[in-house]
């Protein structure tokens, strides 16, 4: 049986942790201006994946 492909867009978004994974938030890249500075410190780091999300990331990352 041939090895499953991961998802190379899952590659560099999700890194795997001791209990599921972990992803920078979104909405922090571009359109800062109009943003306030309370929204875009909360928005720093990263967070770990919803439980409801977790089967579909293991999908697109079989061997993580």
């Amino acid at each position: 049986m041939p090895k499953m492909k991961s998802v190379s867009g899952a590659k560099k978004r999700f890194k795997r942790t001791g209990n599921g994974f972990k992803h920078k938030q979104s909405f922090r890249s571009h359109i800062l201006t109009k943003k306030s500075t309370k929204r875009k410190r909360q928005l720093r780091g990263t967070q770990q994946i919803a439980a409801s999300d977790l089967p579909s990331v293991f999908r697109m990352l079989p061997y993580a």
